[in-house]
Protein backbone atom coordinates (compact mmCIF):
# COMPACT_ATOMS: atom_id res chain seq x y z
CA UNK A 1 0.00 0.00 0.00
CA UNK A 2 1.28 3.61 -0.56
CA UNK A 3 2.54 4.75 2.55
CA UNK A 4 1.00 7.81 2.61
CA UNK A 5 -2.26 6.08 2.35
CA UNK A 6 -1.35 3.73 4.99
CA UNK A 7 -0.37 6.73 7.03
CA UNK A 8 -3.88 8.46 6.51
CA UNK A 9 -6.05 5.18 6.89
CA UNK A 10 -4.06 4.65 10.39
CA UNK A 11 -5.30 8.69 11.10
CA UNK A 12 -9.00 8.47 9.94
CA UNK A 13 -10.72 8.57 13.30
CA UNK A 14 -8.15 11.85 14.07
CA UNK A 15 -9.36 13.55 10.84
CA UNK A 16 -12.42 12.60 11.74
CA UNK A 17 -12.32 14.58 15.17
CA UNK A 18 -10.38 17.19 13.82
CA UNK A 19 -12.88 17.92 11.52
CA UNK A 20 -15.53 17.82 13.83
CA UNK A 21 -13.91 20.56 15.84
CA UNK A 22 -13.83 22.65 12.75
CA UNK A 23 -17.73 21.95 12.31
CA UNK A 24 -18.53 23.05 15.86
CA UNK A 25 -16.34 26.57 15.84
CA UNK A 26 -19.40 28.03 13.34
CA UNK A 27 -18.03 30.53 11.23
CA UNK A 28 -20.41 32.81 9.36
CA UNK A 29 -19.02 35.05 7.24
CA UNK A 30 -21.44 37.86 8.65
CA UNK A 31 -19.98 37.29 12.45
CA UNK A 32 -16.01 38.75 12.38
CA UNK A 33 -15.96 37.41 16.10
CA UNK A 34 -17.11 33.74 15.46
CA UNK A 35 -14.79 33.41 12.18
CA UNK A 36 -11.79 35.10 14.07
CA UNK A 37 -12.57 32.32 16.60
CA UNK A 38 -12.06 29.76 14.05
CA UNK A 39 -9.35 31.19 12.60
CA UNK A 40 -7.75 30.99 16.01
CA UNK A 41 -8.58 26.82 16.18
CA UNK A 42 -6.86 26.72 12.92
CA UNK A 43 -3.66 28.82 13.66
CA UNK A 44 -3.59 26.99 16.90
CA UNK A 45 -3.34 23.58 14.96
CA UNK A 46 -0.74 24.75 12.47
CA UNK A 47 1.63 25.86 14.98
CA UNK A 48 3.78 22.90 15.67
CA UNK A 49 4.81 23.28 11.77
CA UNK A 50 3.85 26.80 10.35
CA UNK A 51 4.10 30.41 11.05
CA UNK A 52 1.50 31.73 11.12
CA UNK A 53 0.34 35.39 10.09
CA UNK A 54 -3.26 36.89 9.93
CA UNK A 55 -4.46 39.72 7.22
CA UNK A 56 -7.48 42.23 8.85
CA UNK A 57 -10.35 41.46 6.44
CA UNK A 58 -12.41 45.04 7.33
CA UNK A 59 -15.38 43.77 8.11
CA UNK A 60 -15.15 40.28 8.26
CA UNK A 61 -12.37 38.34 10.15
CA UNK A 62 -9.31 37.99 9.92
CA UNK A 63 -7.57 36.28 6.85
CA UNK A 64 -4.83 33.36 7.66
CA UNK A 65 -1.86 33.08 5.73
CA UNK A 66 0.81 30.27 6.86
CA UNK A 67 4.15 29.26 5.69
CA UNK A 68 4.59 25.10 6.48
CA UNK A 69 7.46 23.34 7.19
CA UNK A 70 7.98 20.23 5.23
CA UNK A 71 11.11 18.08 4.80
CA UNK A 72 13.66 18.93 1.73
CA UNK A 73 16.64 21.23 1.60
CA UNK A 74 16.03 22.69 -1.27
CA UNK A 75 12.87 24.51 -2.51
CA UNK A 76 12.10 25.13 -5.97
CA UNK A 77 9.33 27.98 -6.27
CA UNK A 78 6.19 27.74 -3.95
CA UNK A 79 2.89 25.89 -3.76
CA UNK A 80 -0.45 27.84 -2.44
CA UNK A 81 -3.22 25.99 -1.37
CA UNK A 82 -6.38 28.21 -0.81
CA UNK A 83 -9.11 27.47 1.49
CA UNK A 84 -11.80 30.04 3.36
CA UNK A 85 -13.00 29.56 7.32
CA UNK A 86 -16.44 31.45 6.19
CA UNK A 87 -19.93 29.25 5.89
CA UNK A 88 -23.24 30.04 4.88
CA UNK A 89 -24.65 28.60 8.43
CA UNK A 90 -25.61 31.22 10.69
CA UNK A 91 -24.71 30.95 14.37
CA UNK A 92 -26.64 28.53 15.98
CA UNK A 93 -27.31 26.24 13.39
CA UNK A 94 -25.61 23.16 15.43
CA UNK A 95 -28.49 22.97 17.54
CA UNK A 96 -30.56 21.76 15.05
CA UNK A 97 -27.87 20.36 12.62
CA UNK A 98 -25.38 18.82 14.82
CA UNK A 99 -22.57 17.28 13.54
CA UNK A 100 -23.09 13.37 13.80
CA UNK A 101 -21.79 10.10 11.90
CA UNK A 102 -24.14 7.92 10.37
CA UNK A 103 -24.09 5.96 7.47
CA UNK A 104 -20.95 5.97 6.49
CA UNK A 105 -21.10 10.04 6.16
CA UNK A 106 -20.35 13.01 8.31
CA UNK A 107 -22.79 15.75 8.78
CA UNK A 108 -22.31 18.99 9.48
CA UNK A 109 -22.87 22.82 8.71
CA UNK A 110 -19.65 23.41 6.82
CA UNK A 111 -18.43 19.76 7.21
CA UNK A 112 -18.21 20.06 3.00
CA UNK A 113 -17.75 23.24 2.17
CA UNK A 114 -15.42 23.37 3.54
CA UNK A 115 -13.97 22.92 6.82
CA UNK A 116 -13.18 18.81 5.92
CA UNK A 117 -10.54 20.23 2.98
CA UNK A 118 -8.74 22.34 5.41
CA UNK A 119 -8.08 19.09 7.66
CA UNK A 120 -7.02 16.98 5.02
CA UNK A 121 -4.24 19.60 4.48
CA UNK A 122 -3.56 19.68 8.13
CA UNK A 123 -3.33 15.98 8.23
CA UNK A 124 -1.66 15.99 4.73
CA UNK A 125 1.40 18.38 6.39
CA UNK A 126 1.75 15.90 8.94
CA UNK A 127 1.83 12.41 6.84
CA UNK A 128 4.88 14.37 5.22
CA UNK A 129 6.32 15.09 8.07
CA UNK A 130 6.05 12.41 10.22
CA UNK A 131 7.05 9.88 7.00
CA UNK A 132 9.99 12.43 6.56
CA UNK A 133 8.68 12.85 2.41
CA UNK A 134 10.44 15.68 1.15
CA UNK A 135 8.56 18.33 -0.43
CA UNK A 136 10.00 19.95 -3.33
CA UNK A 137 8.51 23.67 -3.36
CA UNK A 138 7.88 25.84 -0.36
CA UNK A 139 4.11 25.17 1.07
CA UNK A 140 1.93 27.99 2.03
CA UNK A 141 -2.01 27.84 2.81
CA UNK A 142 -4.51 30.65 2.55
CA UNK A 143 -8.27 30.77 4.16
CA UNK A 144 -10.29 33.67 3.44
CA UNK A 145 -12.71 34.97 5.92
CA UNK A 146 -15.17 35.80 3.01
CA UNK A 147 -15.44 33.76 0.53
CA UNK A 148 -19.00 32.75 0.41
CA UNK A 149 -19.80 36.30 0.60
CA UNK A 150 -17.41 37.63 -2.97
CA UNK A 151 -14.05 37.87 -1.85
CA UNK A 152 -13.94 41.43 -1.84
CA UNK A 153 -11.36 42.27 0.82
CA UNK A 154 -9.30 39.11 0.81
CA UNK A 155 -9.52 38.84 -3.54
CA UNK A 156 -5.97 41.46 -3.43
CA UNK A 157 -4.20 39.07 -0.82
CA UNK A 158 -5.58 35.86 -3.17
CA UNK A 159 -3.63 37.31 -6.42
CA UNK A 160 -0.84 38.44 -4.79
CA UNK A 161 0.53 34.85 -3.00
CA UNK A 162 -1.05 33.18 -6.28
CA UNK A 163 1.37 35.66 -8.49
CA UNK A 164 4.20 34.41 -6.31
CA UNK A 165 3.32 30.26 -6.68
CA UNK A 166 3.46 28.45 -9.55
CA UNK A 167 0.35 26.21 -8.81
CA UNK A 168 -2.52 26.74 -6.92
CA UNK A 169 -4.12 23.76 -5.01
CA UNK A 170 -8.30 24.74 -3.95
CA UNK A 171 -9.05 22.97 -0.96
CA UNK A 172 -13.11 23.41 -2.21
CA UNK A 173 -15.28 19.93 -2.06
CA UNK A 174 -15.22 17.92 -4.98
CA UNK A 175 -17.96 17.28 -7.56
CA UNK A 176 -20.88 14.43 -7.06
CA UNK A 177 -19.82 11.38 -4.81
CA UNK A 178 -17.60 10.66 -7.13
CA UNK A 179 -15.37 13.34 -5.80
CA UNK A 180 -14.59 15.09 -9.19
CA UNK A 181 -11.93 17.74 -9.44
CA UNK A 182 -12.66 20.87 -11.04
CA UNK A 183 -10.57 22.03 -13.77
CA UNK A 184 -12.89 24.47 -14.75
CA UNK A 185 -15.55 27.01 -12.99
CA UNK A 186 -18.08 29.55 -14.07
CA UNK A 187 -17.18 33.21 -14.01
CA UNK A 188 -20.28 35.22 -11.62
CA UNK A 189 -21.48 38.50 -11.91
CA UNK A 190 -24.39 40.48 -10.02
CA UNK A 191 -26.67 43.53 -11.48
CA UNK A 192 -29.39 45.18 -10.17
CA UNK A 193 -32.06 46.90 -12.42
CA UNK A 194 -34.10 49.81 -10.78
CA UNK A 195 -37.06 50.88 -11.84
CA UNK A 196 -38.21 54.24 -11.30
CA UNK A 197 -41.81 55.13 -12.81
CA UNK A 198 -44.82 57.32 -11.47
CA UNK A 199 -47.05 56.42 -8.81
CA UNK A 200 -50.73 57.70 -8.60
CA UNK A 201 -54.17 56.41 -7.02
CA UNK A 202 -54.49 52.68 -8.99
CA UNK A 203 -58.23 53.68 -9.17
CA UNK A 204 -59.03 57.32 -8.94
CA UNK A 205 -56.26 58.37 -11.26
CA UNK A 206 -54.91 54.82 -12.54
CA UNK A 207 -54.29 56.54 -16.36
CA UNK A 208 -51.32 59.66 -14.43
CA UNK A 209 -49.32 56.73 -13.37
CA UNK A 210 -46.52 54.88 -15.01
CA UNK A 211 -45.78 51.34 -13.14
CA UNK A 212 -42.09 50.17 -12.37
CA UNK A 213 -43.41 47.41 -11.47
CA UNK A 214 -45.45 46.44 -15.32
CA UNK A 215 -42.43 48.19 -16.67
CA UNK A 216 -39.75 45.57 -14.20
CA UNK A 217 -41.93 42.48 -15.99
CA UNK A 218 -41.60 43.54 -19.28
CA UNK A 219 -37.51 44.28 -18.58
CA UNK A 220 -37.24 40.65 -17.03
CA UNK A 221 -38.76 38.99 -20.16
CA UNK A 222 -36.13 40.89 -21.90
CA UNK A 223 -33.12 40.12 -19.52
CA UNK A 224 -34.39 36.50 -19.53
CA UNK A 225 -33.86 36.43 -23.36
CA UNK A 226 -29.76 36.88 -22.61
CA UNK A 227 -29.06 33.21 -21.40
CA UNK A 228 -27.67 30.98 -23.91
CA UNK A 229 -27.55 27.73 -22.20
CA UNK A 230 -25.29 26.08 -25.04
CA UNK A 231 -22.58 28.34 -24.54
CA UNK A 232 -22.69 27.58 -20.84
CA UNK A 233 -24.36 31.37 -20.04
CA UNK A 234 -27.07 31.74 -17.51
CA UNK A 235 -28.85 34.90 -16.38
CA UNK A 236 -31.44 34.50 -13.53
CA UNK A 237 -33.45 37.44 -11.81
CA UNK A 238 -33.19 35.74 -8.75
CA UNK A 239 -35.06 38.37 -6.37
CA UNK A 240 -37.85 41.18 -7.24
CA UNK A 241 -39.49 44.00 -4.77
CA UNK A 242 -40.99 47.22 -5.32
CA UNK A 243 -44.41 49.09 -4.76
CA UNK A 244 -46.27 50.42 -1.86
CA UNK A 245 -49.49 49.09 -2.04
CA UNK A 246 -51.75 47.35 -4.02
CA UNK A 247 -53.85 50.55 -4.52
CA UNK A 248 -50.88 52.47 -5.52
CA UNK A 249 -49.58 52.55 -9.14
CA UNK A 250 -45.72 51.42 -8.39
CA UNK A 251 -43.27 54.25 -8.24
CA UNK A 252 -40.08 52.19 -8.28
CA UNK A 253 -39.12 48.58 -8.64
CA UNK A 254 -35.95 46.44 -8.99
CA UNK A 255 -34.60 43.29 -9.54
CA UNK A 256 -31.12 41.44 -8.56
CA UNK A 257 -29.79 39.66 -11.36
CA UNK A 258 -27.00 36.85 -11.41
CA UNK A 259 -24.91 35.85 -14.05
CA UNK A 260 -22.58 33.01 -15.13
CA UNK A 261 -20.17 32.62 -18.20
CA UNK A 262 -17.85 29.98 -18.67
CA UNK A 263 -15.60 32.29 -21.26
CA UNK A 264 -14.18 35.78 -20.10
CA UNK A 265 -14.74 37.11 -23.20
CA UNK A 266 -18.63 36.61 -23.03
CA UNK A 267 -18.65 39.21 -19.61
CA UNK A 268 -18.65 42.31 -22.29
CA UNK A 269 -21.10 41.18 -23.97
CA UNK A 270 -23.46 40.89 -21.53
CA UNK A 271 -22.99 43.87 -19.75
CA UNK A 272 -23.53 45.65 -22.98
CA UNK A 273 -26.48 43.99 -23.32
CA UNK A 274 -27.47 45.20 -19.79
CA UNK A 275 -26.70 48.86 -20.27
CA UNK A 276 -28.33 48.37 -23.49
CA UNK A 277 -31.94 48.04 -22.23
CA UNK A 278 -34.23 50.78 -22.91
CA UNK A 279 -37.89 51.14 -21.15
CA UNK A 280 -41.02 49.93 -23.00
CA UNK A 281 -42.93 53.02 -20.98
CA UNK A 282 -40.82 56.39 -22.00
CA UNK A 283 -42.14 57.39 -18.43
CA UNK A 284 -39.94 55.32 -16.55
CA UNK A 285 -36.60 55.78 -16.63
CA UNK A 286 -33.68 52.41 -15.63
CA UNK A 287 -30.69 52.25 -13.57
CA UNK A 288 -28.25 49.41 -14.13
CA UNK A 289 -25.49 48.40 -11.81
CA UNK A 290 -23.27 45.54 -11.06
CA UNK A 291 -20.82 43.38 -13.35
CA UNK A 292 -18.66 40.47 -13.13
CA UNK A 293 -16.85 40.29 -9.86
CA UNK A 294 -15.37 36.69 -10.41
CA UNK A 295 -13.96 35.90 -13.92
CA UNK A 296 -14.28 32.22 -14.70
CA UNK A 297 -11.79 29.73 -14.44
CA UNK A 298 -11.14 28.65 -17.54
CA UNK A 299 -9.83 25.23 -18.76
CA UNK A 300 -6.51 26.29 -19.69
CA UNK A 301 -3.68 23.44 -20.74
CA UNK A 302 -1.89 24.47 -17.63
CA UNK A 303 -4.58 23.23 -15.93
CA UNK A 304 -5.20 20.32 -17.91
CA UNK A 305 -1.40 19.50 -17.10
CA UNK A 306 -1.83 19.91 -13.82
CA UNK A 307 -4.92 17.68 -13.39
CA UNK A 308 -3.38 14.66 -15.51
CA UNK A 309 -0.41 14.65 -12.72
CA UNK A 310 -2.91 14.62 -10.32
CA UNK A 311 -4.62 11.50 -12.01
CA UNK A 312 -1.46 9.82 -12.16
CA UNK A 313 -0.72 10.22 -8.27
CA UNK A 314 -4.09 9.38 -7.76
CA UNK A 315 -3.56 6.01 -9.65
CA UNK A 316 -1.32 5.38 -6.63
CA UNK A 317 -4.01 5.69 -4.44
CA UNK A 318 -6.30 2.93 -6.22
CA UNK A 319 -8.22 5.60 -7.52
CA UNK A 320 -9.50 6.94 -10.88
CA UNK A 321 -10.02 10.49 -10.73
CA UNK A 322 -12.33 12.64 -13.07
CA UNK A 323 -12.89 16.36 -14.52
CA UNK A 324 -15.69 18.80 -13.57
CA UNK A 325 -17.10 22.42 -14.59
CA UNK A 326 -18.72 24.03 -11.94
CA UNK A 327 -21.34 26.44 -11.84
CA UNK A 328 -20.35 28.01 -8.89
CA UNK A 329 -17.44 29.84 -8.57
CA UNK A 330 -14.51 29.90 -5.31
CA UNK A 331 -11.37 32.17 -4.99
CA UNK A 332 -9.69 29.50 -7.18
CA UNK A 333 -11.41 31.74 -10.32
CA UNK A 334 -9.10 34.57 -9.20
CA UNK A 335 -5.81 32.65 -8.96
CA UNK A 336 -6.94 30.89 -12.72
CA UNK A 337 -7.46 34.03 -14.24
CA UNK A 338 -3.99 35.04 -13.14
CA UNK A 339 -2.74 32.12 -15.57
CA UNK A 340 -1.77 30.00 -12.68
CA UNK A 341 -2.63 26.70 -12.93
CA UNK A 342 -5.15 25.78 -10.59
CA UNK A 343 -6.67 22.93 -9.10
CA UNK A 344 -9.87 22.80 -7.48
CA UNK A 345 -12.07 20.41 -5.70
CA UNK A 346 -9.35 18.44 -3.71
CA UNK A 347 -11.65 19.07 -0.34
CA UNK A 348 -14.07 16.70 0.78
CA UNK A 349 -16.38 14.11 -1.15
CA UNK A 350 -19.89 14.55 -0.52
CA UNK A 351 -22.93 16.03 -1.12
CA UNK A 352 -25.56 19.08 0.49
CA UNK A 353 -23.32 21.72 -0.06
CA UNK A 354 -25.28 25.07 1.43
CA UNK A 355 -28.26 22.51 2.24
CA UNK A 356 -29.76 20.32 5.38
CA UNK A 357 -28.29 17.28 4.45
CA UNK A 358 -24.26 18.56 4.13
CA UNK A 359 -22.08 15.83 4.51
CA UNK A 360 -18.74 14.10 3.64
CA UNK A 361 -18.03 10.51 3.06
CA UNK A 362 -16.10 8.43 5.87
CA UNK A 363 -14.69 6.09 3.70
CA UNK A 364 -13.19 8.70 1.12
CA UNK A 365 -11.39 10.71 3.96
CA UNK A 366 -7.88 8.56 3.64
CA UNK A 367 -7.55 8.70 0.07
CA UNK A 368 -8.49 12.61 -0.51
CA UNK A 369 -5.53 13.44 2.62
CA UNK A 370 -3.18 11.51 0.60
CA UNK A 371 -3.54 12.88 -2.66
CA UNK A 372 -3.62 16.27 -1.27
CA UNK A 373 0.35 15.09 0.37
CA UNK A 374 0.81 13.43 -2.71
CA UNK A 375 0.56 16.89 -4.60
CA UNK A 376 2.58 18.96 -2.37
CA UNK A 377 5.37 16.54 -2.43
CA UNK A 378 5.61 16.27 -5.76
CA UNK A 379 4.84 19.94 -7.74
Amino acid sequence: MDPLLAYTRAHQSEIVALIRRFVECESPSDNAAAVNQFVELVSDTVAPFARVKTFAGGKFGKHLFCEVGLPGRKKRGQVMALGHSDTVWPLGTLRTMPCREAGGRLFGPGVLDMKSGIAFFIFAVRALRELEIPAVSRVVLQLNSDEEVGSASSRPLTEKNAARSHAVLVLEPGTGLEGKLKTARKGVGDFTLLVKGKASHAGVDFAAGASAILELARQIARIAGFTQTALGITVNPGVISGGTRSNVVAAEARAAIDMRIVRLKDAAALEKKFHALRPFDRRCTLEVSGGLNRPPMERSARIVKLFHKAQKLAEDLGIELEESLSGGGSDGNFTAALGVPTLDGLGGVGEGAHAAGESILVDRIADRTALIAKLLAAL
